[in-house]
């Protein structure tokens, strides 16, 4: 009887989008959209609503030395590794309402689910609210153990040190290694999210499947030639930086159509020098952003812009260098878990696909030390971080009932002996 009364179980979609408006009039935005920026009086105001939210719902609420809240809703076996969820919900200065904040709304509305019935899963379920994921992750990288003990890294265009921002939100800089999980406390997380993508709508599917977070790499790439008068300089005789970085650009684009992965390539920033009408550009430098599931996929890549790259120079009379200045490697979602996913979506019959996160969240940290999956539901045109952001009610609860379905399953796999 109990079984058949846990498979039947669904949430509760009017509370979950009342918790959406709710949240989002706290730093409300006159476009619809929310401003939240990471240690500010509306984040502030936010996590605290959240944490009565956590304790009405009948968990336990505490906060880790880097900041990051944690409800827990207990289980059957109160020492076992938590099942856990959760998300952000500090936005970028123009956000929406659903970036982050849905992923921990979602995992709260479960818990009450779950509460207002008197059930308990086996395991215990931690809904987690990470610290500044929009800014330094610094919540999830302290969580993983990966954070940098260096204050001079988390520079804030407000002049406030991160020691005085993680004392306003009850965290203390001086214990953040105290912050740290592992396997042991946490048996698997599972977090669900908005796609921030088009892939989703354009496939017309409900629910997707994410195999992991890409692995991400960033370039500073320079050119150099020589700068000479425009009128009087012959083709013949240029050395152009401006036209060797063109040629680069579309050996990016080139390796982006690669067959073999899933890979993205972008130049998104650019600064030509002198910059003047009338003059060559002599030094040209830009950005070059690339991103697969594969490791291995992406050195081949770059191995074949690196080999396109001397021929251009060459080409062009010019000097090319490329350095590093980002590597995060892929965190890939465990198989189980995927397949746990798309098992409910079956029995929900809710429509899915496989498809890789090309955005960094806190999984991707949460994975370098326990198991890792993420849902995720369409976002209407793929914007995001953006005021007009948007996911309809009817796609925000069934990405939060596939939610709840997946930890009932995920109970059942992680069994406590």
């Amino acid at each position: 009887m109990v079984d058949s009364l846990v498979s039947q179980l669904s949430i509760n979609s009017d509370r979950l989008v009342q918790s959406i408006e709710q949240l989002a009039q706290i730093g409300a935005l006159p476009g619809g959209g929310v401003r939240r920026i990471a240690y500010s009086a509306t984040d502030m105001q936010a996590r605290n609503r959240v944490q009565q939210w956590m304790q009405a719902a009948g968990m336990s609420v505490k906060i880790d030395a880097a900041g990051n809240i944690i409800g827990k809703y207990p289980g059957k076996y109160p020492d076992a590794a938590a099942l856990a969820t959760g998300s952000h919900i500090d936005t970028v200065p123009n956000g929406g309402r659903y970036d982050g904040a849905f992923g921990v709304l979602a995992g709260l509305e479960v818990v009450r689910v779950l509460h207002e019935r008197q059930i308990l899963l086996n395991r215990p379920l931690e809904v987690i609210v990470f610290t500044d994921e929009e800014g330094t992750m610094i919540g999830s990288k302290a969580m993983s153990g990966r954070v940098i003990l260096d204050p001079a890294t988390y520079p804030r265009t407000d002049g406030i040190d991160i020691q005085t921002c993680l004392t306003r939100v009850g965290g203390d800089w001086e214990r953040l290694t105290e912050a740290r999980r592992t396997a042991a406390d946490i048996a698997a997380f599972v977090e669900l999210h908005v796609e921030q993508g088009p892939v989703l709508e354009c496939l017309g599917k409900q629910i997707g499947v994410v195999e992991g977070i890409v692995g991400q790499r960033r370039y500073i790439i320079t050119v150099k030639g020589s700068s000479s008068h425009a009128g009087s300089t012959p083709m013949q005789m240029r050395q152009d930086a401006l036209v060797a970085a063109s040629k680069v650009v579309l050996g990016v684009n080139k390796i982006a159509h690669t067959p073999g992965g899933q890979q993205v390539a972008t130049v998104g920033w650019m600064e030509v020098l002198p910059n003047a009408a009338n003059v060559i550009p002599g030094l040209v430098k830009m950005s070059l952003d690339i991103r697969d599931l594969s490791s291995q996929h992406l050195d081949n890549l770059m191995a074949q812009l690196q080999a396109d790259i001397e021929t251009i120079a060459v080409e062009t009379q010019t000097y090319i260098d490329i350095q590093p200045r980002l590597r995060n490697e892929p965190a890939l979602a465990k198989s189980h878990i995927q397949q746990a996913i798309a098992s409910v979506c079956e029995d929900l019959r809710l429509s899915y696909a496989h498809l890789p996160s090309r955005a960094s969240h806190d999984a991707q940290e949460l994975a370098t030390f326990t198991d890792m999956g993420m849902i995720f539901v369409p976002s209407q045109a793929g914007v995001s971080h953006a005021e007009i952001e948007y996911t309809s009610p009817q796609q925000c609860a069934e990405g939060t009932n596939v939610l709840l379905h997946t930890f009932l399953e995920l109970d059942r796999h992680y069994r406590c002996e």
